[in-house]
């Protein structure tokens, strides 16, 4: 058993609202990070095809606004599609390579009308076959007016050279049942994905490292006002209305026992490549393991429901 992993870090932008144009650079990234021995590569919240801003820049709560209705249209057509093989070439280069690959992606749910829109953290195994698909479980604040509320089927935790590795979306990892959930079923690498901004990372990504005796990974996109694409609907009403940065990145990592292996690095796009050591979790753990010798199941447990949620069953 491989007691070493070597993680690839990529803080990268999206081509806001394109997705093909996203997938291909992330497919670069995964490249890139393969040549320099990664087997695990891992993106930001919503990558591909991008975080929704308009709603804080534009008026977002506005009712039956035809330039929500135009965004929320656009931002529909450049969802990712699993089922209909959006994620096919990437998928493919992960087999080729032998990575696995973490990639946040705005998902088109064909098992849901495919016409809602979800933030799924979707896992691809070194084999090139998707293991989970984690919906974002409750959406936060303006995302609410975007995205829906997703459901327990992706709380997975999967097996990487000798490591068991799960992941949570942006504001999900300050919620203390699904990390439990994780815990629960031997994580000991958490995936942490973001849409960036180091005031999201900095202090949560010690405090799970620390609460979870685990190493943490928290990966940031970052947006830049500038690379709003002049021919989005209200183009110009966001660029007036947004700050330079709208997500700064902030991507980092840290160690079992809290300290930074990797400190939050903001204002950029960056491929960095880490090594992470199970070693380091077996002697935090000596002291501390949240499922494990310092749990009681006896008094407290936790039930998690897995089922994918539908609104229809057919009897056929």
């Amino acid at each position: 058993m491989s007691t070493r992993l070597t993680v690839g870090i990529a803080q990268i932008s999206p081509v806001w609202l394109s997705r093909d144009a996203t997938l291909e650079k992330v497919m670069d990234h995964v490249s890139q990070a393969a040549d320099l021995g990664a087997k695990l590569v891992v993106f930001g919240e919503g990558l591909a095809p991008g975080y929704p801003f308009w709603p804080d820049l534009t008026g977002g709560a506005q009712f039956e606004s035809a330039l929500q209705k135009d965004l929320f249209a656009l931002y529909a057509r450049e969802a990712v599609d699993i089922q209909g093989g959006h994620l096919e070439q990437l998928c493919a280069l992960a087999g080729q390579r032998g990575v696995a690959v973490y990639l946040g992606c705005i998902e088109r749910a064909t098992d849901r009308s495919a016409h809602s829109l979800y933030a799924s953290l979707v896992y691809i195994d070194p084999r090139g076959r998707v293991g989970s698909v984690h919906r974002k479980l409750c959406p936060t604040y303006e995302e609410r007016l975007v995205w829906s509320p997703g459901d327990g089927h992706g709380l997975k935790v999967h097996r990487l050279e000798g490591f068991r590795v799960g992941g949570l979306n942006c504001w999900e990892n300050w919620m203390p049942l699904p990390r439990a959930a994780l815990y629960g079923q031997g994580e000991n690498l958490h995936v942490a994905v973001w849409p960036g901004s180091r005031r999201n990372t900095d202090d949560i990504t010690r405090f799970m490292a620390k609460e979870g005796r685990s190493w943490v990974v928290s990966v940031s996109g970052l947006m830049h006002r500038d690379w709003i694409p002049e021919d989005i609907p209200g183009a110009d009403i966001m660029r007036s209305s947004a700050p330079e940065w709208l997500t700064d990145g902030g991507s980092c990592v840290a160690a079992p026992d809290g300290s930074w292996l990797l400190p939050p690095r903001v204002a950029c796009e960056f491929l960095e490549c880490v090594e992470v050591d199970l070693g380091a979790v077996y002697r935090e753990r000596q002291n501390f393991d949240p499922a494990g010798h310092y749990s009681r199941p006896d008094v407290t447990r936790l039930k998690v429901n897995r089922k994918r949620q539908s609104t229809v069953k057919f009897d056929d």
